[in-house]
């Protein structure tokens, strides 16, 4: 077992090249394309799945909002295969590195940001300071606004690196001390294994729960923003 319990997060080289493009790409391998006139099942399914997602992420937006549906499957499909595939053994999770995750939420964050900016000047303006505000508060509160507003991105990718590592962090230590033991008593090795079983499962939920939030928060900054 290994001493440091961050070894798995370490993100693995080969011939000292990180490989983390290639293990990223390697989700999609089993993504299947419709390339046939007649789709089989698992192509009617991830269809079913992306309308029942865009319908979901779509609801509240108005036209302009619509126009990045593309982009918000692609990222909820690429951040939860990246979750899933943690969960196989001897694999690395691209999601547990915090700066990957601040690569995809700042600059979908400043995009959103932009919008809201170039479509909607004033009241993009107007959240700095809200209505009937006091003259004496005035600064007090375009500068908590200002740092609120900073701040999203980070706690969209602090949101999702905590989740995701915390959950990779219980299973690894469960798993351990099951093997330690397995040596020792083999009905407190059992319950430990169920417990693992157990949690095993809910990762697989919270994989895809954490997706799911980190695109719909994204959908919500662009929902205030157009």
């Amino acid at each position: 077992m290994d001493q440091n319990l961050f070894a798995s997060f370490i993100t693995p080289t080969m011939a000292g090249l990180p490989i983390v493009i290639f293990i990223v790409m390697f989700p999609y391998i089993m993504i299947s394309a419709p390339t046939r006139l007649i789709s089989n099942r698992m192509t009617s399914m991830q269809q079913w799945l992306i309308q029942l997602i865009l319908k979901q992420l779509m609801v509240t937006h108005n036209t302009k909002g619509r126009t990045w549906s593309l982009m918000l499957i692609s990222l909820i499909i690429f951040i939860g295969s990246t979750n899933l595939l943690g969960l196989l053994p001897h694999t690395f999770t691209p999601t547990t590195q915090l700066s990957m995750n601040l690569a995809m939420a700042i600059p979908l964050w400043a995009a959103t940001v932009i919008t809201g900016f170039r479509h909607k000047t004033k009241a993009s303006l107007a959240h700095f300071l809200p209505q009937g505000t006091p003259p004496l508060l005035i600064p007090m509160l375009v500068l908590i606004e200002t740092i609120s507003l900073l701040i999203q991105p980070m706690a969209l990718a602090v949101r999702l690196t905590a989740n995701i590592t915390a959950g990779h962090l219980l299973m690894h230590l469960i798993g351990g001390a099951t093997l330690a033991i397995s040596s020792i008593s083999s009905v407190a090795a059992s319950i430990t294994f169920i417990i693992l079983i157990l949690l095993s499962i809910l990762e697989f939920a919270v994989a895809l729960i954490q997706a799911y939030v980190f695109t719909l928060l994204v959908s919500l900054y662009l929902h205030d923003n157009t």
